[in-house]
This record gives structure tokens, sequence and C-alpha cells, in this order.
């Protein structure tokens, strides 16, 4: 698998029976540094791999890029030993970062701006539409197949089977069709991969549901947002600040999706259910 696993001795320690020593794979974690226009953007931790889509998803998410024929070009820097700086050329000059204009890419990964202005700087960006995403869906989705969606996102971890230690995301239609299916150390990353995937391959995303396995942040409803993605469904928790966003968004937003049971946050509608009295 390439540089998406690597080997480290370690030591296996259980107080009943001793230590033993041993090699165990680990999943790879390197620095990736993406240029736009020249100018460095941001700087990510991530599993190498993918990191074209990664590249794309990220710049949509914020506002960057809306089309895949806004990137001229997109390829590794040849002046470096490894493959972790890739250099972006955009069709016009880069534009200012609406979504994230009031925090630095550096730090990519935290928690983003604070409550109210977090939600405004989305709602705000020239590049976030609502094609996708509205109150009253015209698409309605099988909880059915949202409880399915853990089993089939796993299917597709092949990194997470050999080390334990990557997330996922995977993009499904909504028969429960996995579309695309990433891995990486971080959340994020594995989301801008499937959201950067489906930009540069012109997939529709209006009729699709995201699958993450991982906590529900306001930077992944963000993401999911600006990709025009309906439902987000995740096998953890909601950030109060997430399911304020999904709510103002008109995202479907799935908790805690595990075996017959899920927690539904916002627009139940989109489910066929409702909130009651």
């Amino acid at each position: 698998m390439g540089r998406l696993t690597a080997r480290r001795k370690v030591i296996r320690v259980d107080l009943a029976t001793g230590s033993t020593s041993r090699s165990e794979t680990a999943a790879v974690e390197e620095p990736l540094e993406l240029r736009v226009d020249d100018a460095v953007l941001t700087v990510t931790m991530r599993t190498p791999g993918h990191d074209v889509e990664l590249a794309h998803g990220l710049l949509r998410s914020e506002g960057v890029i809306s089309d895949p024929d806004d990137v001229i070009a997109a390829r590794y820097c040849t002046d470096t030993e490894t493959l972790n700086v890739l250099q972006v050329q955009l069709r016009t000059t880069a534009k200012t970062l609406p979504v994230s204009a009031q925090r630095s890419l550096a730090s990519y990964g935290g928690c983003g701006l604070c409550g109210k202005s977090s939600i405004d700087a989305v709602t705000g960006s020239a590049a976030f539409t609502r094609q996708a995403i509205v109150s009253e869906p015209a698409t309605t989705f099988d909880v059915q197949r949202v409880a399915e969606l853990p089993q089939l996102l796993r299917a597709g971890q092949p990194v997470f089977d050999r080390t334990g230690g990557t997330h996922a995301a995977g993009l499904f239609g909504r028969s429960g069709d996995a579309i695309v299916i990433r891995e990486d150390i971080g959340r994020h990353n594995a989301v801008d991969k499937v959201t950067g995937w489906a930009l540069m391959n012109r997939q529709a995303t209006d009729e699709t549901i995201l699958m993450v396995s991982s906590r529900a942040s306001f930077e992944i409803v963000q993401k999911a947002a600006m990709a025009g993605i309906p439902v987000l469904a995740c096998v953890s928790a909601p950030s109060s600040l997430a399911i304020d966003a999904a709510a103002e968004f008109g995202m479907t937003l799935v908790a805690f999706v595990r075996g017959t049971r899920m927690t539904v946050c916002t627009h139940p509608e989109r489910l066929g259910l409702t909130f009651g009295a």
C-alpha cells in the first residue's frame, strides 16, 4: 500500500502474560503544503494519497473554487525530496477566502470561528448555494438505507483494517450504493478527498448522503454544505454548532448511526420524519 502504511517496532504488553516485542503496521502521517498560485495557503497533516482530490475539496469548501475548470493544473513541486508540496494553479487570481477569512488555515482542522459568525461566514460566501440543500426537500431518503451506511463505509477501509488508525468518509446514493470512499488520519481530510473527487468528476450531489466515521463538527457540516450534499450522517456525536449550522443550511444531520439506532438532529422531513410536539 506504499506510503499509506509503515512498519514500526512496538512492545505489546499484557499484564496477565507479560510483554513481547513485535513490528506493527501504522497509518502514515505526513504534512502536505498546499500552494495556490505560488503562495502557501495551508499545511495540513494527512495520509498521503489522493492529494489532488484533497486540494480540490479544501479549495471548494473554502469558497476559492466552485468548478473543476477553475483549476488549470495541480502538480507536486519537484524541488523537494518527498511528494509533500502541491502547487495549484487557478484560472483566475486566487480569491479571498470568504469562509475562513477570520481564521488561519495554518491551523486547519481546528474549531473554526465561534457561533453565529461561523455560520454567517458560510452562508455569506458567494460559493455557497442552496441548489441541493433546502428546508423543504423534494427528495426523501430511506431511514433503513441510512442505518446500513456505517457497515458499507467500513467495507471500504483497507488502511483501517491494517492499522486501526484512519477515519473514512463516503458519498452514497439514495439506494445506498457507494459512489466514493476515502480514508485519512484526519476526518476533515477524508471529507475533502470525497468532495474533491465529486467536484473533479462532476458528480451530482443533490441526492447523496455523506457518511463519516467520526463525530460531526462544524467544519464537516460546512464542507458538506459547500459541496451541496443534503444529508450528513456520522457514527458519533455532533457538536452544538454543527447542529445549529445544519439547521441553518437546511441540511439533514444524523448522528450516532449504530445498528438499528440513530439520532436525527435537523430537518427530519428529508427522512420522512417529524419532530412532533
